[in-house]
This record gives C-alpha cells, sequence and structure tokens, in this order.
C-alpha cells in the first residue's frame, strides 16, 4: 500500500520529456488571446454599422418601384378605357343599366386597390382627363406618386427632407438625395 503511493507521487514529481512541454507551447500559441477577439469584433461591428443601413435603404427602394410600377400599369389601364369608352370618368350604360368604373375605382365589395405597401386611388377623373395617385403605408408611409393622363409624374409626399423637396411636379422621387429635375424626363 505505501509502495504505490510512494510510485505515484514519483511518477508525479518526474519532469515530463522535453517534447511534452513544447506541444504545450505550440497549443497556447495557436489560441486566440483576448485582444485579438475585441479586434475582430471591432472591425465587425463596424461593418455592420456601415452595412445595415445600406441593405435598409435598399430594401425601402425596391419597395418604392410597387407605387411606381403599379401607377405605370393603372396608366396603361386608363388609357385603354378611354379607348373603350370614350371618358376617363364612370358612366351608366344605358343598354344594360350598370355603372362602368374606371380601373382606378376599386371593384365592387373592396375598399382600395392595394399593389404591396402601396394603397392605388383615383385622384381626379374627367371626360378628358385623370390623376391617379399611390400613397404609401408601412415602411413606405410617408411617400405618395402621382400620374396623369399626359404622363406627367408628381412626388407629393416623402418622409422626410433627406429624401428631396416635395412636391416635385415632374419626377417620382426614389432615391434618398435625388433633386428634383426642372423639366420632366
Amino acid at each position: 500500500m505505501y509502495a504505490s503511493s510512494a510510485l505515484r507521487i514519483l511518477q508525479r514529481s518526474t519532469p515530463l520529456p522535453r517534447r511534452a512541454c513544447t506541444l504545450g507551447r505550440r497549443a497556447r500559441q495557436r489560441a486566440f488571446t483576448l485582444i485579438e477577439l475585441m479586434i475582430v469584433l471591432a472591425i465587425i461591428a463596424i461593418l455592420a454599422a456601415i452595412a445595415i443601413p445600406a441593405y435598409s435603404d435598399y430594401t425601402l427602394r425596391a419597395q418604392l418601384t410597387d407605387g411606381t410600377n403599379a401607377l405605370a400599369a393603372m396608366q396603361a389601364n386608363m388609357e385603354r378605357y378611354y379607348q373603350d369608352n370614350r371618358t376617363y370618368a364612370s358612366y351608366s350604360n344605358a343598354a344594360t343599366s350598370q355603372s362602368v368604373n374606371p380601373p382606378c375605382v376599386p371593384p365592387t365589395g373592396q375598399t382600395a386597390i392595394t399593389v404591396g405597401t402601396f394603397t392605388i386611388s383615383c385622384q381626379s377623373t374627367s371626360n378628358a382627363g385623370y390623376t391617379v395617385q399611390a400613397i404609401g403605408s408601412g415602411q413606405t408611409n410617408g411617400f405618395t406618386y402621382t400620374i396623369d393622363q399626359d404622363g406627367t409624374r408628381a412626388t407629393l409626399g416623402l418622409p422626410s427632407a433627406d429624401w428631396g423637396t416635395v412636391p416635385c411636379n415632374t419626377a417620382w422621387i426614389v432615391k434618398k438625395g435625388q433633386t428634383c429635375p426642372a423639366t420632366a424626363n
């Protein structure tokens, strides 16, 4: 019993071979220090601070195309309606005694025409002209675009001044800092 405990003490007190010591140092040299980890985290934080706002602007601009594309499509539908009916306004069909509405009026039973985050509506219609409006909601809240029978595009509302100045009666402002051109494109 005493011999085995003495043997254990001797085994613990004998120095490790030289090779075992160098392996321990190499393992320590391969590990990351706290400073190195902090530097990596700082770099990631800086990149995130740049990338996240840029990505947010990118997704917002993508949603703005829903509104502008819907207005362009509605303009084409209104022109088709005019070719068929010779008016942009609603009228009553005498033969069927039914009311005929332009495409920018929501179908019966619906309160609005919604495309993406935009609500499309007739701002005004007459026999000779119309103005169709897209009003943003959700992430596009504050954006208001219009188009009329002549194809005149206008921006009537923007969420903040860094997007540009309103009203812009010659173009749709779809980028931050975009200026309103003096004449329509």
